[in-house]
């Protein structure tokens, strides 16, 4: 019975960690950023992100955020939310669902601890800036 079960491969959708300038924090901050670079828009969108790791000897984690999307156009991208500072040094972790057409897709996209960095950045598409990506 399980042998029945075709779960969809996710292609080209994926999350990057952006660096912006902040007002309101006067520094700059890291964003995570959805983008859909493939020809198909992807409805009812979700997203659950959790920080977690060992900092100092102690496990921390943080609390589940969720944020809802109704649709995100091809070949475009949404921002998500901020990341903390202090959360850098966890695993940053990004649960996606959402539907093409029919089909129900879904994956987890992690951003390993102190990989969100100035050092680690490549150009993010259709965005055309530095950013740090998870496939």
């Amino acid at each position: 019975m399980k042998k029945d079960i075709i779960i969809p491969e996710v292609e080209n959708v994926f999350l990057a960690a952006v660096q912006e300038w902040s007002d309101d924090f006067m520094e700059k901050v890291w964003y995570a950023y959805l983008i859909n670079d493939s020809d198909f828009d992807i409805d009812s969108v979700m997203v659950v992100s959790k920080a977690f790791g060992t900092v100092a000897g102690e496990m921390k984690k943080t609390s589940l955020l969720r944020h809802a999307f109704v649709q995100v156009p091809a070949v475009s991208v949404v921002k998500i939310e901020m990341i903390e500072k202090s959360v850098l040094a966890l695993n940053n972790e990004f649960m996606l669902t959402f539907f093409i057409g029919d089909t129900l897709y879904d994956k987890k996209y992690i951003f390993k601890a102190n990989t969100i960095n100035e050092e680690t950045v490549e150009e993010v598409p259709i965005l055309f800036v530095d950013g740090v990506i998870v496939r």
